[in-house]
């Protein structure tokens, strides 16, 4: 993150939040994002300039990406509980819940004013980019309740287009829709694009998590991610406590006590985690063959690509080392 978006965001929140308190709780997360690194405000920079865009807007749509992201993200580590070392993690609750209440607001008056400001560049800003909110909310939901809205990968597929696709549609258009002449055939290539990125990042995620077997893990969460639907396709011969366990007649607890070295041991056997790389590998043949097809200007095609493909190329091609 550069330094004038991360000084736009802190402009942001002192426009808006007049409560030193909550101004400075703000910031202080808006920092932790800044340090820990983040991509979301260059996707909607190179989106822009890479098409051509000279907008004196661009600063401030990429700051808005990276707050509405980083708002995102604090919710979803509220629900998952799985990264306590956060900030927003380790201050009383109800004060992170009104930083995320403080960002949301904060976030729908600046892009109305950016829409005011853009003009006929964007006619369509604010309601795109709800759209796109709206749809990664849904996507979340699908997530945290699996064992209703996820049966199988084409559930799953649904699931990470709406819940990741969507977010880098969202960084993308932040960019793209302040171009006068980005043209339709172009934006429709960048949000394909931008949905085979969510399921080579997701897909990464997963088999990241699934290496990990510890209180956070998907799988003890019962969670149905790529992996773990192969490995419940083959669960009834090769690890029937798994199937047990998914549905419900053992608890997490009993589960990692009895099962957890056969469970690593399963994981390991049953090709799962090779499984994903290969679909993931797909993706990323299908996404290079759309990035292609979009024209943009140097630099800043080539730091687009550096910040999507170039973060999966060796993994996605089947490299785990």
């Amino acid at each position: 993150m550069n330094q004038q978006v991360l000084d736009e965001m802190y402009r942001i929140v002192d426009r808006c939040i007049h409560t030193d308190d909550l101004n400075g709780l703000m910031k202080s997360f808006i920092a932790a994002r800044a340090e820990g690194g983040s991509v979301w405000a260059e996707l909607a920079e190179c989106s822009h300039r890479m098409l051509g865009g000279q907008s004196p807007h661009i600063t401030k749509a990429a700051a808005l990406a990276e707050l509405i992201m980083l708002t995102l993200d604090i919710v979803d580590d509220l629900q998952d509980r799985d990264k306590e070392h956060k900030v927003w993690m380790k201050c009383p609750e109800t004060f992170t819940l009104n930083a995320v209440l403080g960002f949301l607001m904060v976030f729908m008056g600046e892009i109305g004013q950016l829409q005011l400001h853009a003009g006929q560049t964007a006619p369509l800003l604010t309601t795109e980019v709800s759209q796109l909110i709206v749809s990664a909310v849904n996507g979340q939901q699908k997530d945290i309740n699996p064992l209703v809205n996820i049966k199988d990968e084409s559930d799953y597929f649904n699931m990470v287009q709406l819940k990741s696709g969507s977010l880098i549609r969202l960084a993308c258009y932040m960019g793209y829709s302040l171009v006068e002449s980005q043209g339709e055939e172009i934006s429709g290539r960048i949000d394909e694009l931008a949905y085979s990125l969510g399921v080579i990042a997701q897909i990464e995620n997963d088999v990241n998590n699934l290496e990990q077997f510890k209180g956070g893990n998907d799988l003890l969460q019962r969670k149905r991610t790529l992996p773990i639907l192969y490995m419940l396709s083959q669960g009834r011969d090769s690890f029937p406590e798994l199937i047990q366990f998914y549905e419900g007649e053992q608890t997490a607890e009993a589960f990692m006590q009895e099962s957890s070295r056969d469970c690593l041991e399963a994981i390991a056997d049953s090709g799962c985690l090779e499984y994903a790389r290969i679909i993931q590998s797909l993706y990323y043949d299908k996404a290079e063959e759309l990035f292609e097809s979009i024209p943009g200007q140097s630099p800043w095609r080539e730091r687009f690509r550096q910040a999507t493909l170039g973060r999966f190329g060796t993994r996605a091609l089947g490299n785990n080392g």
